[in-house]
């Protein structure tokens, strides 16, 4: 993990994680200039190496600014851009008021260097409106929690996300932020940026088993295919809840839906990580799509009450991972299954028997 690589001033924030294989090499490249947003970039080089021309990333023109070097090495490229945070909440009429946007490109972001840690392999990009009139934010903050992971395994604190060594955690936090309204809900718009070639689909997947997160049978992952193959190429997954709480119980789930993935035919908001890496083509020659992931009940009652909203996401190269049944579930199933199985063979054979014996006893008649 590298701070503000080659760039000795704290006043921005550039994150470079850098995952290393024996023949490969993983880029995450999370950045809050401008709109907050992370480049994914896989190389099949083990030496390849992020480059930047910080004179002109910070200017107004920043197209170029990055680049992967050796160029050649590249063999996929995307980004996801956190762009905006809505808020709603239900009039008399039983329409939806929507408040002024937040939008993130105008946000001001503290120095992440103080919350990097090397060894947990995590950093903490917090920011406030650069002008918040209704003082919303003054005792509060709006944050993203970013994670990279060095082995395969599985997060303690819920919604306990799998995770492996190709994919990194970014946790979207609200702490303090006073509702502009009663029962308010707050909703975050999330941007891809694709390849020519690639296309994003949103898949759903349910299951049975919630031993890991429980109540919550729902996984939704936003995958991004090769029109060619269909081979999945990178990932955003996450499960459907989040949570009230810093300490995450059942009873602290927040219903998490997600509102149609779309093609963004509005141009990309500030966002100078993206615009400095794939240049003006971002929204013409690169593919934009968007989708909108809210929080909240109906009622938007809990982060009412206890005003903290947290809402984690795994994002990665290749196929999101995917839950198999423990060994705990399967031996639970086996005796649930197993047992009334077993009893009626049992029965079975011993009814079986007792006829034998009892039709034996008579001697045929002549």
């Amino acid at each position: 993990m590298q701070y503000n690589p080659g760039w000795n001033n704290s006043s921005v924030n550039l994150l470079h994680v850098r995952a290393v294989g024996p023949g490969d090499t993983l880029h995450y490249i999370w950045s809050s200039i401008g709109a907050p947003a992370v480049l994914l970039v896989a190389t099949e080089s083990p030496s390849s190496a992020l480059r930047i021309n910080w004179t002109q990333l910070l200017s107004p023109a920043p197209a170029g600014a990055v680049w992967i070097e050796p160029p050649s090495s590249v063999v996929y490229s995307a980004a996801v851009v956190f762009t905006k945070v809505f808020e709603s909440s239900e009039a008399e009429t039983l329409e939806e008021l929507f408040y002024p946007t937040y939008d993130l490109s105008d946000f001001s972001w503290d120095s992440i260097n103080r919350t990097l840690n090397h060894t947990a392999l995590t950093a903490e990009f917090t920011g406030i409106p650069a002008a918040d009139p209704g003082g919303s934010f003054s005792n509060g903050s709006l944050a993203f929690r970013v994670t990279a992971y060095e082995a395969s395994g599985r997060d303690g604190p819920l919604p306990s996300l799998l995770h492996t060594a190709n994919s990194s955690k970014v946790e979207f936090v609200l702490a303090g932020v006073v509702p502009r309204g009663n029962g308010s809900r707050f909703a975050l718009e999330v941007a891809t940026v694709e390849e020519t070639g690639v296309a994003q689909k949103l898949r759903s997947e349910r299951s049975i088993d919630d031993e890991y997160t429980p109540t919550i049978f729902e996984m939704l992952s936003l995958v991004a295919e090769s029109q060619n193959d269909s081979s999945a190429l990178s990932f955003l997954q996450w499960k459907a809840t989040a949570y009230g709480s810093r300490t995450p119980r059942r009873e602290d789930s927040i219903r998490c839906r997600s509102h149609g993935l779309q093609a963004a035919n509005w141009t990309l908001p500030a966002s100078s990580i993206v615009h400095a890496y794939f240049g003006e083509g971002a929204g013409s020659t690169y593919t934009v799509s968007a989708i909108n992931i809210s929080f909240g009940g109906e009622d938007g009652k809990v982060y009412q009450e206890k005003r903290y909203l947290s809402w984690s996401a795994l994002l990665g190269f290749g196929q999101p991972p995917k839950d198999t049944f423990s060994p705990l579930v399967i031996s639970i199933m086996a005796v649930a299954l197993g047992t009334p199985m077993v009893m009626l063979l049992v029965g079975s054979c011993v009814v079986l028997i007792a006829q034998r014996k009892r039709y034996s006893e008579y001697e045929p008649i002549n």
